[in-house]
């Protein structure tokens, strides 16, 4: 009975993802829209809907509930560091710069807000704190800002400091990001009229950007990404979980706090990092095929860590 309600669980929460990105894929197949539409919504998702989302997220977390502040602390700490490993490890086995940035983008940043948090709600729906909505503060800046970092410091030839400070501060998921951190913490209140429109538009770029992800896929490149899509994969779903979630375990957070920052960490790849890559000159390409294929693989490792966690009376 365990075993199949969360295989119920973890299906409910990827199937509907996959029908997306399949819609999306058949659209281009059959001619809805071709590469220059892609490349036009695209750049529509990263310029405005993205960084209205995160805005909207941000300001979104209640903290009138409480904050618990380790927990908040040691995600982006966390966060960091699996930043910070990538950034010395995925060079030395992989030498192709583009691909560089897209790797580490897709082994750290987590698609938290469309897949973590319904997962989290639904591992504890009697949680009042809501736990997984105050870690949107925390993973969605550490992870643009981390991503929009790598991704511009191997767009390729010379390292030029002063671009990638430059194109780190002009970019408009940081911005969105500051914004609605300084929103929230000045508690800066939004009135109704602007609220809803910035939720409604909030609401369409999760949708959107898988629907994209769908039309980007070419499964015949997929072969010569093999290498770096199998070090992604198992770079996101396995090996940064199990530094990052044991470290988590020894240090003692259990039940609800430790769920939340599980799955920040076990949570596939972020869907519009496919689209930041796009925007930032990286390997769109292999972007895509690692949102794809960790979206696939989550249905598994998931369920697996939900095992462990639930076998070992963690949570």
């Amino acid at each position: 009975m365990f075993f199949l309600e969360n295989v119920i669980l973890s299906l409910n929460v990827v199937v509907p993802l996959f029908i997306m990105i399949a819609l999306g894929y058949l659209a281009k197949h059959f001619k809805f829209y071709d590469e220059k539409g892609l490349q036009a919504m695209n750049k529509l998702i990263y310029k405005i809907f993205l960084p209205v989302t995160i805005f909207n997220n941000i300001t979104n977390v209640d903290l009138s509930q409480g904050v618990n502040v380790s927990m908040m602390a040691y995600t982006g700490i966390a966060m960091f560091f699996a930043f910070l490993l990538c950034f010395i490890v995925v060079p030395l086995i992989n030498k192709e710069r583009k691909q560089c940035g897209a790797l580490i983008q897709g082994i750290c940043r987590s698609n938290f807000v469309i897949f973590g948090m319904p997962l989290s709600q639904m591992l504890f729906p009697q949680d009042t704190t809501g736990a997984a909505a105050m870690l949107v503060a925390v993973a969605i800046p550490i992870g643009n800002m981390m991503s929009v970092i790598a991704l511009e410091y191997f767009r390729g030839g010379k390292v030029d400091i002063k671009k990638i400070l430059i194109g780190i501060i002009t970019n408009p998921l940081i911005i969105g990001c500051l914004l609605g951190i300084a929103f929230l913490l000045l508690d800066i209140p939004i009135p109704k009229l602007i609220k809803s429109p910035i939720s409604d538009l909030g609401k369409v770029s999760g949708p959107l950007a898988l629907f994209l992800l769908g039309g980007s896929i070419h499964f015949e490149k997929i072969k010569g990404n093999i290498k770096p899509l199998i070090m992604g994969v198992a770079g996101k779903l396995v090996i940064i979980p199990a530094i990052f979630v044991s470290i988590a375990a020894l240090l003692g957070f259990r039940g609800v706090a430790l769920a939340a920052i599980m799955v920040v960490f076990v949570a596939p790849t972020a869907v519009n990092s496919y689209t930041l890559a796009q925007m930032m000159d990286a390997d769109s390409e292999l972007a895509s095929e690692i949102v794809v294929f960790t979206t696939a693989f989550s249905i598994l490792s998931i369920f697996l860590w939900i095992f462990v966690m639930k076998q070992l009376m963690l949570f």
